[in-house]
């Protein structure tokens, strides 16, 4: 940092959803390594469960610790506003990571998200089709009610269920049931019990979150229902989501499921270090159109209200699953 602060390490606090996500996990790698890297320190906190507002004494006190940067993906998109508000009146900067706060963007400073969000319903619900070939019943299981990066997915215009309805393509696959599993993998497993029992015809699980699509997995595994499983009925029950890929590569290898899609979630973490620290010390500008670089992954672009894309999107199948590592 410049002037009388060249001595003081940039302090930058990674607050997410809740923990016990290895998809979390993931992005605090990114975070840890960097922040090695360039000097500067991150410390990864969050609250045990995913509630609307249960991440407020977590930044709260990260505040108090006196931190310069303040990289969270909210629970809500609207619960936290104020306390962005007061926390960047510190002069604290605040970076929406890995998902957005949709509609309520001038509460924080930039946000770094994996992919276009916008574009993610249309994966999701592309890759189901294809594994069903064009036809079938299914249900979903979310993290929670509010959780904003599968809002977007889901529920939002071109998510999944604005494109059942207004897409022909997608006449033949209707979605029975929506369910929370709040994040937490008992929950998930509980849920996706229950699907099963409540829906003898289905056809296939979506899960937009690692936690879940891991848990339906296991579900599917031990009652025999997966494609091709002892209990499966005609073709068996289809699990596809986001998912690691160490965490799915059993399954994968195993046959319960035929793909999963994601990202490299450290990518965002390393990321939103260098644009932390960029703005920081002066050497990156926000504006839409203006740039910077990110060694190992490339050129970032700022996009409309400051929101920065990293990507890759990928596919994840038993063929290549063994080339990642995370």
């Amino acid at each position: 940092m410049a002037g009388g602060d060249a001595a003081k390490p940039l302090k930058i606090a990674y607050i997410p959803q809740n923990t016990g996500n290895p998809y979390f996990e993931r992005i605090n790698t990114g975070f840890q390594e960097t922040c090695k890297e360039l000097g500067c320190e991150v410390e990864f906190t969050a609250p045990a469960t995913a509630e609307a507002t249960a991440q407020i004494p977590f930044i709260q006190e990260q505040v108090q610790r006196g931190i310069d940067v303040l990289a969270i993906q909210a629970n809500s998109v609207d619960a936290l506003n104020s306390i962005l508000d007061e926390v960047r009146a510190k002069g604290v900067l605040v970076i929406a990571t890995n998902a957005d706060i949709t509609g309520n963007e001038t509460h924080r400073d930039a946000a770094v998200l994996a992919v276009d969000f916008d574009k993610v319903g249309k994966q999701m619900l592309d890759s189901m089709y294809d594994q069903l070939g064009g036809k079938g019943k299914f249900a979903i299981i979310s993290a929670t009610t509010d959780a904003p990066a599968q809002k977007k997915f889901l529920e939002e215009p071109g998510g999944v269920k604005d494109l059942l309805k207004t897409d022909p393509k997608y006449k033949d696959l209707e979605l029975v049931d929506l369910v929370y599993g709040d994040d937490v993998p008992q929950k998930s497993l509980t849920e996706c019990e229950s699907l099963l029992a409540k829906y003898p015809d289905l056809n296939a699980i979506m899960a937009p979150t690692t936690v879940a699509v891991a848990a339906a997995a296991q579900c599917v595994e031990s009652a025999g229902v997966y494609p091709g499983g002892p209990n499966a009925i005609d073709g068996g029950v289809t699990v596809y989501g986001l998912g690691t890929p160490l965490q799915m590569a059993p399954f994968l290898k195993s046959g319960v499921v035929k793909g999963v899609d994601l990202w490299d979630p450290a990518n965002m973490g390393i990321t939103t270090v260098y644009l932390a620290k960029g703005l920081k010390d002066g050497t990156i500008k926000l504006g839409e159109g203006n740039t910077f670089e990110v060694p190992g992954i490339g050129t970032m672009t700022f996009g409309k209200d400051n929101l920065v894309i990293v990507g890759p999107f990928q596919t994840f199948t038993k063929d290549n699953v063994d080339q990642f590592k995370f």
